[in-house]
């Protein structure tokens, strides 16, 4: 059965994967979409992101559900033969720092069905080929098998294919657009130029932007965005598939044969200005190129080819922020850490609400409105 829908036009404005997921379910519904971008395509947030695909470790059952539905539906994309480039299913590796240990993470994860196999150094090359048995923490590691990896920008180019053969109209380069609201109601965007695009409901889909851009009306998302720094290495021999969560560098394989790291230390060791610049010290790039060496098997040189520094959308509270703005009618936002995992259910999520106005009962604990206090 199909709802009918209340809502013809839409903008969306964002071209990372939540933005332009959303878009083509919208066109695929037969909706009129216009997507613009700052940039180009996966410009911002979602082309520096690890893309590690899991709902590993502790979460709230609600968020633990929507991003196992978030899996399934990469599941659903990866039976596609041409996809196979930038969608991978090889599982994810992860292991404690010294003097901690992670016993109790596959306890939990066990109890709720989510596949975990506990390894050691003697019989990890058996699960995940690659990696330096000396470098796992004496106690062992967590090996789930059913996690994933996604080469973002390669998955949004081959979704804005779609949208545009759909008729969905892409315009890039637009510069900062800004939801327009008259009446209550959002009614459209205006990009920096001064183009007006009008609609019926607008999404805001703008990574680590979306705090302040809804601020600009008055409403409060609270965000807890750092800078972030992710690093691409120039193609390397390596046996290596899954993802690596190890205490000083994550690793994942990119779809060209290279590494893409980052790490928390990393992260917090970039100084940012009170304009907004950001400087790399000193060391802490080829640091983070030695510290994947030592997890890797054979432990081979790494050299870099280039890094991206930006914004990762962190919500306050850390879970996700998706759904319609309760003060504004039609205005909805897509703001979370989780965008890679979450990228294709929340976009299919997102469609649905925006086009009936029926609100999906997945989506209830991560709405906008928790900030506000208002009722949902």
């Amino acid at each position: 059965m199909t709802t009918p829908s209340i809502r013809s036009r839409v903008v969306v404005i964002g071209g990372g994967i939540l933005g332009v997921s959303t878009a083509v379910h919208l066109v695929r519904s037969g909706a009129d979409v216009t997507l613009l971008t700052e940039g180009e395509l996966a410009s911002g947030a979602s082309g520096r992101s690890l893309s590690w695909l899991n709902t590993a470790g502790l979460r709230s059952p609600e968020y633990h559900a929507l991003r196992q539905l978030g899996i399934d539906r990469y599941r659903t994309l990866a039976a596609r033969s041409d996809v196979s480039a930038f969608l991978r299913f090889d599982g994810g590796l992860t292991w404690a720092p010294d003097g901690e240990s992670f016993a109790s993470i596959l306890d939990h994860e066990r109890s709720i069905g989510y596949d975990a196999q506990w390894v050691t150094a003697s019989n990890v090359a058996e699960w995940t080929p690659g990696v330096d048995p000396a470098a796992l923490a004496a106690e062992g590691a967590i090996f789930n098998p059913g996690e994933g990896w996604v080469d973002l920008p390669s998955l949004i180019a081959f979704l804005a294919a779609e949208f545009t053969a759909r008729g969905g109209r892409l315009v890039t380069g637009a510069g900062r657009a800004v939801v327009l609201v008259e009446d209550g109601r959002a009614v459209g965007a205006l990009t920096a130029d001064g183009r007006r695009f009008g609609g019926d409901a607008v999404l805001l889909a703008t990574g680590p932007d979306v705090p302040a851009q809804v601020a600009e009306h008055g409403i409060t998302i609270e965000d807890g965005s750092p800078t972030a720094l992710l690093v691409w290495t120039k193609p390397v021999e390596t046996e290596l598939k899954a993802v690596l969560n190890t205490p000083n560098v994550a690793v994942r394989p990119t779809p060209s044969g290279a590494l893409a790291l980052d790490s928390a230390w990393s992260e917090e060791a970039l100084i940012v200005g009170d304009d907004g610049s950001v400087t790399v010290p000193d060391g802490v790039v080829d640091r983070l190129l030695e510290e994947a060496s030592r997890v890797l098997a054979g432990n081979p040189a790494l050299a870099l080819d280039g890094f991206g520094i930006g914004g990762k959308p962190i919500p306050g509270d850390g879970d996700p922020v998706l759904g319609e703005l309760e003060q504004l009618s039609g205005y909805f936002v897509a703001f979370t850490h989780s965008g890679a995992t979450l990228g294709l259910i929340a976009g299919e999520l997102l469609a649905r609400e925006i086009l009936t106005g029926e609100k999906s009962p997945l989506l209830d604990t991560f709405r906008p409105a928790r900030f506000s206090g208002a009722l949902v």
